[in-house]
């Protein structure tokens, strides 16, 4: 009765996992809410909440999303509400965004409703000085102080 061997088709092997960069997408759900920077060799599928930078290859944000942070990507489709800049080679945003900050571009395309405001900037292939990181500092009333080089 209690002689029997366990089924061997039962034994999961996990030595063939993968250790380089994957070419598959990565996912953040509608029910998390993400504090911090993402960075990702994959593509993002955003459909919760992050607060901070995300730098990935391609990033498709959902519409009920939001983004507090800085973006840069090879491809970005936006649908929900961005507050920062976005820095991509080809740029898609959907009737439903709402942008909240700069953005840079290759190619761009703008579907008729979306809302945006800020500056639109082609770049050539090229992150434009004044998207480029940028120190900060602290004023003595505590306010931040953005240094920008023109």
């Amino acid at each position: 009765m209690f002689s029997k061997k366990p089924d061997s088709t039962m034994v999961k092997n996990f030595s063939n996992h993968r250790t380089g960069p994957t070419s598959g997408f990565s996912m953040l759900g509608n029910d998390i809410t993400l504090t911090g920077n993402v960075e990702a060799s994959a593509d993002l599928h955003i459909d919760g909440r992050v607060i901070g930078d995300i730098t990935c290859k391609a990033l498709v944000q959902g519409e009920d999303s939001e983004i507090a942070g800085g973006i840069s990507a090879e491809s970005v489709r936006i649908a929900g509400i961005v507050r920062g800049t976005i820095t991509a080679r080809e740029v898609v945003i959907l009737k439903s965004a709402q942008i909240i900050g700069d953005v840079a571009y290759d190619a761009l395309t703008i579907e008729q409703g979306a809302r945006l405001e800020g500056r639109l900037s082609p770049n050539g292939g090229q992150m434009p000085p004044a998207l480029a990181r940028l120190p900060h500092a602290v004023s003595d009333d505590g306010a931040e102080v953005v240094i920008a080089a023109e």
